[in-house]
């Protein structure tokens, strides 16, 4: 064998003796090294609740469920925000049927509808799941417990808002969000006894939009061609309120027709600091949600709590805005 071929066979001899030390020490950290274990953080909760709304996308009920996740983080509860899209009695019924059959601590609901809901509520509390109505009330069921806005109260207050901000005759014509409604219901009969009083106002007609924007603003449409002597507009529902004022504005009828809607959402807002919503209601959904959470906890614990507790409600003008908001728009041009 030839010195070179010596020397290439102890060379190739050194590397696979190194190349064999490698493997075996670095085989051996794999087997030995603790592998980085995914950290998981188990979240603990000490009460799963369901929050039902009239409908999921409805910006009023956004803020409702707002105020009830704000309480569910500070109490530790597992909050689901489970309902129907748009407003739909069948689907919401269904889904408080499947909140009771899949045996959660407690439902807050709407009480919509007398007929369907207060046997509906009436059979899941005898299941032993307790029921909290917000917003509306199912005061002939077996709820424990009610929060939100006094409807009827409300309706009245927006009638006496009328009778104050409006001189002479007046013809006035109410958009609903629903005739079955047990809220609607008593906003409107809160409003009509309001007014009955007072000879120079008149009701000609009460129409309904279904809580849909389309169907408002047709309703609006329908009564402003039926009845050409309109000169005011209750909105029982907050998108009443601004269909009502989109309609009015486009006939460019805004110093001739007096508008009182209802709640805060950000057109109700715009449409007032312009001056073609003149009043609207306000209530306090975020004090609902939060207040449902507490609420349920509790009863859950046993502890005495008033069964039913109204939420602030009030009358906002143009001129209860802050003042920086009511030029906003002004300064910014």
């Amino acid at each position: 064998m030839s010195r070179f071929s010596i020397i290439a066979y102890t060379v190739g001899g050194l590397f696979f003796l190194i190349s064999c030390s490698f493997s075996i020490f670095y085989g051996y950290k794999v087997i030995s090294h603790d592998l980085p274990k995914e950290q998981k953080a188990v979240v603990k909760y000490n009460y799963h609740f369901v929050l039902i709304p009239e409908e999921l996308d409805n910006e009023y009920w956004k803020l409702v469920e707002k105020g009830a996740k704000d309480a569910a983080q500070k109490y530790g509860v597992l909050l689901e925000y489970a309902g129907p899209k748009q407003a739909n009695i069948d689907e919401h019924v269904k889904t408080i049927e499947m909140s009771a059959a899949s045996k959660v601590d407690g439902i807050m609901t709407q009480g919509l509808n007398d007929e369907q809901f207060t046997p509906l509520i009436d059979r899941v509390v005898a299941s032993g799941i307790p029921v909290v109505t917000v917003d509306t009330d199912a005061a002939n069921s077996r709820r424990l417990a009610y929060i939100g806005t006094d409807n009827y109260y409300a309706g009245y207050l927006a009638g006496k808002a009328l009778i104050a901000d409006t001189f002479g005759k007046v013809n006035v014509a109410i958009i609903t969000g629903s005739f079955y409604a047990n809220h609607m219901q008593q906003r409107v009969k809160g409003f009509e006894d309001a007014v009955k009083p007072e000879k120079r106002i008149n009701i000609i007609d009460v129409e309904e939009s279904e809580i849909s924007r389309v169907k408002a603003a047709e309703k609006a449409n329908q009564i402003l061609q039926e009845h050409p002597e309109v000169t005011a507009f209750f909105g029982t529902s907050a998108l009443d309120g601004i269909e009502i004022a989109h309609v009015v504005k486009k006939y460019h009828k805004q110093r001739q027709i007096y508008i009182i809607g209802f709640d805060t959402l950000p057109e109700t807002l715009d449409f007032i600091r312009e001056g073609t919503i003149n009043a609207t209601v306000v209530q306090e959904p975020y004090q609902m949600g939060y207040g449902a959470v507490k609420t349920m906890i509790e009863l859950i614990q046993g502890n005495k709590v008033p069964p039913i507790v109204h939420t602030d409600t009030r009358i906002l003008r143009k001129s209860d805005l802050p003042l920086s908001n009511q030029h906003r728009k002004a300064a910014d041009n």
